[in-house]
C-alpha cells in the first residue's frame, strides 16, 4: 500500500513538473516570437492559448511567466546586462526568450534556483544555437548566486 502510494505521488509531482515545462516552454516560444514579430502581451497569450502544447501546460504558470518577463522586460534586460558579457541586443533571440523566462521565474517566482537553471539549460539545448545552453548556464548562475543569496 504504501508503495503505491508513493507512486502515486510520484506521478502526481511528474503531472506538475510536466505542466510548468511545458508552460516554461510556450513562455520561450511566445517571447521568441515577440521579438521577432513585436506582438504584445494580449496577442501571446490568445495565440498560446490555442496551441496544441497548451492542454499540458500549466496555464496559470505560463500566463504568470509571460506576464512578469513583458512587464518586467527593462529589469530583466538589466538582470543581463549584469550578469552575462554580451550585451542583451547581441543575445541570440532563443537565448534571449530562455533567459527572460528563467530571470523572471528568479524575480518573482517560487522556484528554486536549481530547478530554474536546469530548466532553462534544458530549454536553451533543445531551441537554442549549438553551445547556447552554456551561455545560459553561466549568466544563470551568476544571476541566481546574487538573486537569490539569502534562500
Amino acid at each position: 500500500r504504501i508503495g503505491g502510494f508513493i507512486q502515486g505521488i510520484g506521478r502526481i509531482a511528474m503531472a506538475i513538473a510536466r505542466g510548468r515545462h511545458g508552460a516554461r516552454r510556450l513562455a520561450v516560444q511566445a517571447l521568441y516570437q515577440s521579438q521577432i514579430a513585436e506582438h504584445d502581451f494580449a496577442s501571446l497569450l490568445e495565440q498560446f492559448r490555442a496551441d496544441p502544447g497548451y492542454a499540458s501546460a500549466d496555464g496559470d504558470y505560463f500566463k504568470a511567466l509571460l506576464d512578469d518577463a513583458c512587464r518586467e522586460r527593462d529589469q530583466l534586460e538589466l538582470d543581463i546586462a549584469e550578469f552575462g558579457d554580451i550585451p542583451p541586443a547581441q543575445l541570440d533571440p532563443v537565448e534571449h526568450a530562455v533567459l527572460w523566462v528563467a530571470l523572471a521565474e528568479l524575480r518573482f517566482q517560487e522556484v528554486p534556483g536549481p530547478v530554474i537553471l536546469n530548466e532553462a539549460i534544458e530549454l536553451a539545448k533543445i531551441f537554442g544555437a549549438t553551445g547556447g545552453h552554456r551561455y545560459v548556464n553561466g549568466l544563470l548562475d551568476k544571476a541566481c548566486a546574487r538573486l537569490r543569496a539569502n534562500n
